[in-house]
């Protein structure tokens, strides 16, 4: 057993330094546990000075597809592919640019027009493939980017990096940043929530809504559709309300003896959290009881959205998180990942997806929310115009494709109505207005009031951001 004696003298110089730094500690504490407003906006983060300018938007919604949406399937029309069904892309448009191991091999590189067909939809006259016919109806509230562009080409390393800006794990995802730079406008909810829906695909971990290292305060919550939508949000049998709250704060004084000894903001980050459960046992359960909403509300998100755990449930309580002020809404639904049979599957995506996202944005217009809101809908990349493996008159398969794609955006600033960038005839390149993903981070982070360059966290001697040393705004896509 150590004496105080021997604990003494095993005091290190980090140690000294750490329990010097305990009275920081204690005054991030104090802050966190303050029950005053500027404090209770502070407790999800809120970095001073920030938002830098007026912004935009006050939150986002994101709809990712995970799988790689189709895009000349869906947003990039390309009429003239007709003519040149089942020749072989040239290598002129390919380039010689990287494959995927799964065509790689492929004697040849036959060109599978799309078999659906587009029209012009709005006033703005945008072009939506048939498969959205729910999103053709809101073609004059989005932007359309046909020129999104990446250099990941298998999917964990694209998806990693469109939710962190790197392609390896362990930066912060996007959600974290903005949590970290704002903080949370609710002080009962997290400031960062995710959600999954859809079957089979590629996996999604948890570290794609990690904080990577930022503290883990900042780190998104996901909801789960069965049970409680929070693990361990309900009190454990045999232990009611009172008993809960004095076990917390037992708890937060222990953690807070730990605080003055070793002064890691971690335990501060830990005693917030345990609070913000506590609260948010009353909170969440108000969030995911549906049943006060209107019949209306669920015909136009459609008969899914009372079906918990489907994307149109999500999305329904995406637009009551965004009500009650939470920072970053992320809904990722896999299923995009059609390299045979592309023609039977993205119909079966859409039909899961079309009318639900268009509804939010629906929704939100209706109740004022979607002009502080901004909604973006897109996947990690696109998808080839040559057909992977055999193309028959009614069926082909299409594989990854980092070289262009397109992804919509809509309110919080966004100009609504318009298509931007260019690509050819193949949907391959690009011709006009490229928009890397730095770019967009970029951009969504100006909506926010954020410059993107000055949202940094110091890790390991290096000022990181999401944008890394990149990113321009996109400032034809403003309103």
């Amino acid at each position: 057993m150590l004496t105080p004696a021997h604990w003494k003298s095993m005091l290190t110089r980090r140690h000294f330094f750490g329990r010097s730094a305990s009275g920081i500690g204690v005054a991030a504490l104090a802050s966190l546990m303050n029950e005053s407003p500027t404090a209770q906006a502070a407790e999800g983060g809120g970095l001073p000075g920030f938002p830098n300018f007026a912004p935009r938007a006050k939150q986002v919604i994101y709809l990712f597809q995970s799988g790689g949406p189709s895009q000349m399937d869906l947003f990039d029309h390309k009429p003239n592919l007709g003519e040149l069904r089942g020749t072989d892309l040239p290598d002129s448009i390919r380039q010689g640019q990287r494959l995927t191991g799964m065509t790689s091999r492929q004697a040849h590189f036959p060109v599978a027009p799309s078999k659906f067909r587009f029209d012009k939809h709005g006033e703005s006259g945008q072009e939506i493939s048939e498969l959205l016919p729910h999103t053709a109806k809101i073609a004059d509230d989005i932007c359309i980017i046909r020129s999104l562009n990446t250099k990941a080409v298998n999917h964990d390393p694209a998806i990693t990096f469109f939710q962190t800006g790197a392609e390896l794990a362990g930066r912060p995802s996007m959600g974290s940043w903005l949590s970290y730079g704002l903080g949370s406008d609710n002080r009962d909810l997290p400031a960062f929530v995710t959600m999954v829906s859809g079957d089979g695909g590629q996996p999604l971990y948890d570290r794609l809504w990690g904080s990577g290292f930022l503290p883990t305060q900042y780190q998104g919550v996901k909801f789960r559709s069965v049970g409680d939508p929070v693990l361990f949000l309900s009190n454990p049998q045999g232990i009611d309300d009172p008993t809960r709250r004095r076990v917390l704060d037992d708890l937060a004084e222990m953690n807070r003896l730990k605080l003055n000894e070793f002064g890691d903001p971690e335990i501060a980050t830990r005693i917030a959290q345990y609070e913000l459960a506590y609260r948010m046992q009353t909170s969440v359960p108000e969030l995911t009881d549906v049943s006060s909403e209107p019949q209306h509300i669920f015909d136009q998100y459609g008969a899914d959205s009372k079906k918990p755990g489907t994307f149109a449930a999500n999305c329904l309580l995406a637009r009551r998180l965004a009500e009650r002020g939470v920072r970053f809404i992320q809904l990722f639904h896999r299923g995009w990942d059609q390299h045979l049979n592309l023609p039977r599957d993205i119909g079966k995506q859409c039909a899961a997806t079309d009318q639900a996202s268009a509804a939010l944005v629906q929704d939100l217009k209706q109740r004022g929310l979607l002009e502080d809101t901004l909604v973006v809908w897109g996947g990690e990349f696109g998808r080839t115009v040559y057909c992977q493996g055999k193309l028959t008159a009614d069926d082909y398969g299409r594989d990854h494709h980092p070289r262009c794609f397109s992804m919509w955006l809509a309110g919080g600033g966004i100009k609504g109505g318009l298509t931007f960038g260019e690509t050819d005839d193949y949907s391959y390149n690009i011709t006009a207005d490229p928009v890397h993903i730095y770019d967009l981070h970029a951009t969504m982070l100006y909506c926010l009031g954020i410059d993107h360059e000055k949202l940094t966290y110091k890790f390991q001697g290096r000022y990181f951001r999401l944008t890394d040393v990149h990113g321009k705004i996109v400032r034809e896509l403003l309103a």
